[in-house]
């Protein structure tokens, strides 16, 4: 008599899946990077040019980050004015 009351417990392998994340995430902020030090970058979609969006002086609100005139790219970033 066999017991299938208990469920078996599969280990599950999220390596494929923290592997893409990472890979995204580490190309996401080398794009940032470049495109803070003032070098230009095309939407891998649309080829349109991405623009950063950053805070200007006294300027408390508004979507800030990196993005392309189509919406493809659209990575927003958290950014706060100090001074």
């Amino acid at each position: 008599m066999s017991d299938t009351s208990v469920p078996k417990t599969q280990k599950l392998d999220f390596s494929a899946i923290n592997s893409s994340t990472a890979k995204s995430f580490n190309e996401q902020k080398n794009l940032i990077k470049r495109l803070f030090k003032g070098k230009s970058a095309n939407c891998e979609v649309c080829q349109q040019p991405l623009q950063l969006i950053v805070p200007a002086d006294n300027q408390t609100r508004g979507k800030y980050g990196v993005f392309c005139k189509k919406g493809c790219t659209d990575i927003e970033l958290e950014m706060e004015v100090i001074g």
